[in-house]
């Protein structure tokens, strides 16, 4: 069955462009629709609520500046997009979270491939494919193909 409701989660580095491409490729060719994700891992989320000061300036500054990354990566698409969102939280809960609420047939997330287990996946893409509610799909980047 084709998939008909992709999620695609990005960090947003130049990157992006080149996994948002793969789901848009995907959307085409099965008439689907895409949600965009990107993640901010929260301050205190990310040091176990153990940060002493008030990060809320920090954290909505971070909020501006991914707003406006997702509307570039946006524009750079040749499809329409169905929804964006940006959130904070757990990252690899939060795309879940998503894929669940859209009943995403497929998840599409790039992959780095660095060290352990993530010379396949990544440690987000292994994190996002334990536990997701669909498909998940890794792509894999390379700096140098950016």
């Amino acid at each position: 069955m084709p998939y008909q409701r992709i999620v695609l989660a990005v960090d947003l580095t130049d990157e992006s462009i080149k996994v948002a491409n793969k789901a848009a490729a995907m959307c085409k060719a099965f008439s689907g629709q895409l949600v965009i994700i990107h993640v901010i891992e929260s301050l205190n989320y990310a040091y176990g609520g153990d940060v002493p000061i008030d990060v809320s300036d920090i954290q909505e500054q971070l909020q501006t500046t991914a707003q406006q990354r997702m509307e570039v990566l946006v524009d750079q698409l040749d499809i329409p997009v169905e929804s964006t969102i940006v959130t904070q939280g757990g990252i690899e809960s939060e795309i879940h979270r998503v894929a669940e609420e859209n009943n995403a047939d497929l998840i599409v997330v790039g992959s780095h491939g660095r060290h352990g287990l993530a010379l396949l996946l990544g440690s987000t893409a292994n994190g996002v494919l334990h536990g997701a509610p669909c498909d998940v799909l890794a792509v894999r980047v390379h700096k140098s193909e950016a």
